[in-house]
């Protein structure tokens, strides 16, 4: 019977020293070569001094060209390496092991920040205001984005990273092959499902013939995208019955996009009460999943949630995201008995009472919580506290100075 304490050894042969991941969150830290500078290796030496077991990067990006939200850090070579080399030390020198997250935004690249068409599996546009309709990739550019998620992983691995994780969740272009809403397509990359995951397959294929035998491969995978005709629970196992047969050390449970959120972080009480948005998932897919470790990621909030679904085989690791922003030791909190809760500090426009019945805000509740987490990172990267009286005002503001008109484009949620 698993505990959070026990190491995990992936098959791999990566050792995680305990059971406790920070996932993924988007610290939109890049410099102005969208290359990682010494705020993002200041704010990870911080997290790996928090005790966690793995340290999994926000976006990161394979082509400069096509990026999710300012400041996403790109790799596209070896051009910066010294820099990636500091990143992973700060995560080593804390005894964390760390994970680079591999993205393309596909279609949810924005328009204003890229300065041309984004592209998609089809030309299926985001139905949100203002998105603009994607150009349908050809066979070849496929080819190039594998291609890109291949040598942005070598690069990983020569700058001392321990592993990668392949984004495909939240929406974003792998996730876009995934689902027949937004895969319209045809031939060889879709038609039906076994040609829709098809790209991910591939990516995964081509990554680990890439690096050593030693490197560690994760997918981070929606357990559905919550549309109505969209990529069901059922697509999903298929998926991990795939993903099972290839030489995957990880499998991240997730879900949701921009246009239906689980992933925004404005989670519903009846959803807390559940202590793990994706637990139930993540339960009826251990079978397909075979040996291959699972983590879920999302609501975990108290030790006696997080144990129990270790003890009951639901997954092998836990997720936190929010709560390490403003608790950055929360893995040595939790591991050590210092507490047995985590504090999510929810952010609220406080006008629902007002406006409410004209009006849905958890779309904006959820904006500014992600804002107001990215301004305690940044304040994080600069060497400071958190500022938990810091209102979501203030923290628009900010990131407003930082980004411009571009800050308040959809951006990735956090767990």
């Amino acid at each position: 019977m698993a505990s959070l304490n026990d190491p995990l050894e992936l098959p791999s042969g990566l050792r995680l020293r305990n059971r406790i991941a920070k996932a993924a969150l988007s610290e939109a830290l890049g410099d102005g070569d969208n290359s990682p500078d010494e705020r993002i290796v200041t704010l990870y030496r911080r997290w790996a001094q928090g005790g966690y077991g793995l340290l999994i990067t926000g976006n990161v990006m394979v082509d400069r060209a096509h990026l999710g939200e300012p400041g996403n850090i790109v790799i596209e070579d070896d051009r910066a390496l010294p820099q990636l080399t500091a990143w992973s030390k700060a995560a080593h020198d804390g005894g964390a092991a760390i994970f680079a997250q591999l993205n393309h935004p596909g279609r949810q690249s924005n328009l204003l920040n890229i300065g041309h068409q984004p592209v998609a599996p089809s030309a299926v546009p985001l139905a949100l205001p203002g998105a603009a309709t994607p150009r349908a990739l050809t066979s070849a550019e496929i080819e190039e984005i594998i291609e890109r998620f291949a040598a942005a992983a070598e690069v990983c691995e020569d700058a001392g990273f321990d592993g990668v994780q392949i984004h495909a969740a939240h929406g974003y272009l792998v996730t876009q092959f995934l689902s027949p809403l937004t895969n319209l397509r045809d031939d060889e990359w879709g038609g039906d499902p076994t040609r829709r995951m098809r790209f991910l397959l591939e990516v995964v294929r081509r990554v680990r013939a890439r690096v050593s035998p030693g490197f560690a491969v994760a997918v981070k995978l929606n357990s559905a995208d919550f549309q109505r005709g969209g990529f069901t629970e059922d697509d999903s196992r298929a998926v991990v019955a795939a993903l099972a047969q290839e030489d995957v050390d990880l499998i991240e449970v997730s879900g949701g996009n921009y246009e239906s959120p689980a992933m925004s972080g404005s989670e519903s009480p009846s959803t807390r009460a559940r202590e793990a948005y994706f637990l139930d998932y993540a339960r009826s897919v251990r079978r397909e999943a075979g040996t291959v470790p699972l983590a879920v990621t999302g609501g975990f909030r108290t030790r006696a949630g997080m144990e129990e679904a270790l003890a009951a085989g639901d997954c092998e690791v836990v997720g936190i995201g929010r709560p390490t922003v403003t608790t950055t030791d929360a893995a040595d909190a939790i591991l050590g008995g210092h507490t047995e809760t985590l504090i999510t500090h929810e952010i609220q426009t406080g006008m629902r009472r007002v406006i409410g019945r004209f009006a849905d805000l958890k779309a904006l509740d959820g904006i500014l919580n992600l804002t107001w987490n990215e301004d305690q990172m940044h304040r994080l990267a600069r060497g400071l506290e958190p500022d938990l009286n810091r209102g979501p005002l203030v923290s628009a503001l900010s990131m407003l100075r930082r980004n411009g008109r571009i800050s308040f484009k959809p951006r990735r949620g956090v767990a």
